[in-house]
């Protein structure tokens, strides 16, 4: 890679439009990689749990769903760890070297023989996620210029709802017909090619080479970055309550086929789709306003999904409507923490990357607790509601709380 800096002015649309695209392989990788787990518990649990799946295979499942919550949780202490270690780092090499962590860390989950050295590898890979999107968001904003910020995090953002769509339904077939491992050994390869594109498309920016760990870290003085957190972390925390245990739903609630599953994934991933690509256009002309349209679309599709999941056309409607409603809130949370973190851009951009995931952890984890609890697979649908009310009222009382700022100022 080349040493010498790229002035953004002199990079042609095609090579934005290129240099994009390569940045959301990466996140389309990340994307198969986080959710893949999530088509393939039973498996999973089967493989790594046979003493309980033949016991009781819903306790083996909620366990399987450690997997989820300790990948959430290695995005929730790497993002903010690593990204502001390397904010003086020029922007390229950081994603260059993310990528082949990523690539070692998810063969390292295919090899792995035992059900806790898997979770280990699971946490591993989930530490460069989080900076990963981060500094890719920083690279997209500076490809797009200003005024098209949150049209640029949403593009790179791109590659994680289409992973819904073609990674994690074809990462579930490959799973279901050649076992779980052979699909950790396919995104593998898909975050191999996307660190070599990366070595050969994206321009070299700098990082900030007057910036430090300590400098990064003062973002926390920020409230506005502590309301920022909780609106990820509480409100996307109902997403993965219903996402993370949506194949039990599917074949438990509704009775649908396991050859069903991918299908319901791609159709989750078509209104992640949509809903990403509509909500960063308006979020770039109203945030505020994108994000409460993304809340209280969450909350009502939650309820109404729970009375309609064991309707299998209802289901499939309502898991796209969920899906539009909740990645529509990625670029618009993305936006709000690089509005709110002042020169500290480097953690900010990779903060909203530990927020989603401490959501990912707490909806997984709260999901299979009420799951293993007796209070069967649409118990997590009641909390998603909960989670996404409490992100509802966070949101509000910061909003509320800046307002009040600029008054006094």
């Amino acid at each position: 890679m080349s040493r010498t800096f790229t002035d953004p002015a002199t990079i042609t649309p095609a090579r934005v439009r290129l240099s994009l695209f390569v940045l959301a392989i990466g996140s389309f990788g990340i994307g198969t990689t986080e959710f893949v787990a999530m088509g393939l518990l039973p498996n999973i649990a089967a493989d790594l749990l046979p003493d309980i799946y033949a016991v009781d295979p819903s306790q083996a499942n909620a366990h399987a769903g450690w997997m989820i919550t300790l990948y959430a949780l290695g995005v929730v202490v790497g993002a903010p760890t690593i990204a502001a270690a390397v904010a003086r780092w020029s922007r390229k090499s950081v994603l260059f070297w993310l990528g082949v962590s990523f690539t070692l860390a998810t063969v390292a989950t295919a090899l792995l023989p035992s059900f806790g050295g898997v979770l280990v590898a699971r946490f591993i890979a989930g530490l460069p996620h989080g900076a990963y999107f981060g500094i890719a968001a920083l690279v997209a904003a500076q490809l797009m210029g200003p005024a098209r910020r949150a049209r640029g995090v949403s593009l790179v953002m791109l590659g994680l709802t289409i992973s819904n769509i073609v990674g994690v339904p074809l990462g579930t077939v490959v799973g279901q017909q050649l076992g779980w491992r052979a699909a950790y050994l396919l995104v593998a390869v898909i975050f191999a090619v996307s660190t070599i594109a990366i070595a050969l498309v994206v321009p070299r920016f700098p990082g900030n080479r007057e910036q430090t760990i300590r400098r990064e870290l003062r973002v926390f003085r920020r409230a506005q970055v502590w309301f920022a957190l909780g609106i990820g972390a509480i409100g996307f925390g109902g997403f993965f309550a219903v996402y993370s245990y949506l194949t039990p739903l599917a074949t438990e609630v509704a009775g649908a086929a396991a050859s069903t599953v991918p299908w319901l994934l791609a159709t989750m991933g078509v209104g992640m789709t949509a809903g990403n690509l509509i909500v960063g256009r308006f979020a770039d002309r109203n945030l505020k306003a994108a994000l409460y349209i993304a809340f209280f679309s969450m909350l009502g599709v939650f309820i109404v999904l729970y009375f309609v999941a064991s309707i299998l056309p209802l289901l499939f409607l309502f898991v796209f409507l969920t899906g539009a409603a909740s990645s529509g809130l990625g670029p618009v949370v993305q936006t709000r923490f690089m509005d709110v973190a002042g020169d500290a851009q480097s953690i900010a951009a990779a903060l909203n990357h530990s927020a989603m995931n401490i959501g990912n952890a707490a909806g997984a984890f709260l999901g299979g607790l009420v799951i293993a609890g007796g209070l069967g697979y649409l118990a997590p649908i009641t909390v998603a509601c909960v989670l996404t009310t409490l992100g509802i009222l966070i949101a509000a009382t910061g909003f509320l709380v800046e307002k009040r700022e600029r008054r006094l100022a």
